[in-house]
Formats: C-alpha cells, sequence, structure tokens
C-alpha cells in the first residue's frame, strides 16, 4: 500500500510539471528545462526561408512554432493546397519565421529544422515535423533521437547534421526571428502577415480564406 501511494505521488507531481508547461504564457520566449541555452539575438541576415517565384506579387509571411497544434494543423490540412494554388502558380511567395512559444520542444525542433535547411532539407524537414507533431509533441523525454532520424529520413548528412545540433549552431538566427515577431506584434501563432500587413481574418486560416484574401489583393493592385 506503502508503494501505491508514492507512485501515486510521482504521477501527480508530473502531471503539475506538465501542467506548468502547458500554461505557460502564449508568447513565452524562455526555454524548457533540458533544452539548448539560448543564447542572446544574433541575426546573420537570414529572413526565413521561401517557397514560391520572387517575382510573386503577394508574399506572406507565417510565424509558426513547430509543436504548436495550430500550426500543426494549418500546415497538414490547409497549407498542401496553398501551395499547390496559391504557390506553385506565382501568385505568391512564402516565407517561414520562426516563433518559438513556451512548449518544452519548441525551440528544439526549430533547431533541428535550421539544421536540416543548412543542408538544402528545409521544407522537407518541416513539413515532416508538422506531420509526426502528434508523435514528438506530446513526449516528456527529448526527442533529439527522434528529429535526428526525421532529419536523415528526408535525407541529410548525419554527422554534418549531429555537427550542427551539438553547436545549437542557428539557436541565435531563432531567437532573432522570434524577437522580430515579438516587434510586429506576434503573440501567438500561427500568425501571418500579407504584404506587410497583418492577417484580416485571424478566425479564418482556411486554404479558401487564403485564396479569397489573394484575389482581393491582386484585384486591389491592378485598379491603382
Amino acid at each position: 500500500m506503502k508503494r501505491f501511494y508514492l507512485l501515486l505521488a510521482a504521477v501527480v507531481v508530473a502531471g503539475g510539471v506538465w501542467l506548468w508547461w502547458a500554461s505557460r504564457e502564449k508568447g513565452a520566449a524562455a526555454p524548457a528545462a533540458g533544452a539548448s541555452p539560448v543564447p542572446a539575438a544574433a541575426s546573420d541576415g537570414f529572413t526565413g526561408y521561401t517557397l514560391g517565384s520572387d517575382s510573386a506579387p503577394i508574399e506572406i509571411v507565417e510565424y509558426a512554432d513547430y509543436q504548436c497544434g495550430h500550426c500543426g494543423e494549418f500546415a497538414v490540412l490547409q497549407f498542401p493546397v496553398i501551395k499547390q494554388q496559391l504557390i506553385a502558380t506565382g501568385r505568391v511567395r512564402w516565407r517561414l519565421r520562426d516563433f518559438p512559444l513556451g512548449f518544452p520542444w519548441s525551440r528544439l525542433s526549430a533547431l533541428a529544422a535550421q539544421c536540416a535547411g543548412e543542408q538544402g532539407k528545409f521544407w522537407p524537414m518541416a513539413d515532416t515535423l508538422f506531420l509526426t507533431q502528434s508523435e514528438w509533441g506530446r513526449q516528456a523525454r527529448d526527442p533529439s533521437g527522434a528529429f535526428r532520424s526525421l532529419a536523415v529520413g528526408v535525407g541529410v548528412d548525419r554527422d554534418k547534421y549531429d555537427a550542427c545540433m551539438a553547436g545549437t549552431r542557428y539557436a541565435g538566427r531563432i531567437e532573432a526571428s522570434h524577437e522580430e515577431g515579438v516587434t510586429r506584434g506576434v503573440n501567438g501563432t500561427p500568425t501571418f502577415f500579407v504584404n506587410g500587413s497583418p492577417w484580416p481574418d485571424t478566425h479564418n486560416i482556411s486554404s479558401d480564406r487564403f485564396r479569397q484574401v489573394v484575389d482581393s489583393v491582386i484585384a486591389a493592385k491592378k485598379k491603382r
């Protein structure tokens, strides 16, 4: 019986730790215990990975967190249609910026994507992180091994990836992106800007709504 109560106490403590993380302020910048330390923000001039033509009439900037459930839902359900209808057709250039929240693995997952990006595999890695979010995002243990497997799966060189992660090579870049978002008024994810203006409909981020907004902006540009 005594052993039972000891186990019960351990479960309660573990649950309390998880609830503390879940209840953190939405836009918190502090890293989780056990995550890579965050240095002072150091911008290397990087402004985010892009998809689409540089001559596209519209640029949409997304601030995202790979552990954010809403970001994962958008990436899996809406973004493939947006890529097909708006990006592949030359109407939109998409720019993804890191905005890590207070989840335990926000910055670590962002670092994994950046380290894959170093080898030209950013978008496959980003897609895979969102697609597998339900697997690694809910676990209490460090998902570094899972991220490594995902990175190798999209074609990165394992040794180069390991060196990038071990040296937290892009931690400063990620923090600079977060600070940029804060400056622009971002306080949650996903947050979007269309040609520099805030997304006009925060309650609707469906692919249909994106098409409507893009059509409206292009029509307004033609009238000028």
